[in-house]
């Protein structure tokens, strides 16, 4: 699965998505959401590792806003 911030002018900053899920998501200097792993630089195409599925499914259960999408395939 690939995952990205689709709407970044939705995202608070609230900080519960890198929280959840540190090795996914970090937040710029605004506390704006993006993700991160392995370089995706929130392109979204970027697969997310198995092993840190159970933390993208905390995280996007924690994202108030639900501005985190996925997809099966990349999104770009």
């Amino acid at each position: 699965m690939s995952v990205c911030i689709r709407h970044e002018e939705e995202c608070i900053a609230c900080g519960a998505c890198n929280s959840a899920a540190p090795d996914i998501f970090d937040l710029d200097d605004e506390g704006i959401a993006a993700v991160i792993f392995a370089g995706d630089n929130n392109r979204g195409i970027t697969a997310i590792a198995e092993e840190l599925q159970k933390e993208l499914q905390d995280a996007i259960a924690s994202c108030p806003t639900q501005c985190i999408q996925l997809a099966d395939a990349p999104f770009a």
